[in-house]
């Protein structure tokens, strides 16, 4: 279950809104990740389908994981006990 989001934009993107500086369908497949990393109750649940591609960071963003919007964008969270908080999309280059 989603417990925080880590930025006003991604919260917006969750609640059906429309946000300048993310195309349409960045919005609308991240919307689908977002109810799908919601829906997870344990981290391997996020390996289906494979192009999540979850990952684990490292460097500055070493506490969070990730999965794949696209090659550009991505998901990160902080998973602890069944809840993602800290949620936010961003473009991870």
């Amino acid at each position: 279950m989603i417990i925080s989001f880590g930025s006003k934009e991604t919260k917006k993107i969750w609640d059906g809104e429309r946000v300048k500086g993310f195309a349409t369908e960045i919005q609308e497949i991240g919307r689908r990740k977002l109810r799908m990393l919601n829906n997870s109750q344990n981290l391997t649940d996020l390996r289906i389908p494979p192009s999540n591609k979850l990952e684990k960071l490292k460097g500055r963003l070493k506490e969070y994981y990730s999965i794949r919007i696209n090659s550009q964008w991505r998901i990160v969270f902080k998973w602890d006990k069944g809840n993602a908080s800290d949620v936010e999309i961003i473009d991870y280059h």
